[in-house]
């Protein structure tokens, strides 16, 4: 039950770092470092973080806009 509350609550932020890890991983696969010297573009697992932080933190700027005034 309390699940089903958070989530609901949270929808947008989840969908949001899920977005954003998703657009991390592309990043990474299309764009990323092929030297190897770039810190955060050249490992898959940092740059797909680095986008979910990123996405999430987005989500959360308009977790209030999805409610209904009143």
């Amino acid at each position: 039950m309390r699940l089903k509350v958070l989530v609901k609550k949270y929808i947008l932020t989840i969908i949001l770092t899920v977005v954003g890890m998703a657009g991390g991983f592309l990043y990474w696969k299309y764009v990323g470092c092929a030297s190897g010297t770039c810190a955060i573009k050249s490992n898959v697992m940092l740059m797909t973080g680095y986008g979910g932080v990123i996405g999430g933190l987005f989500g959360s700027m308009f977790k209030g806009f999805n409610r209904k005034k009143g």
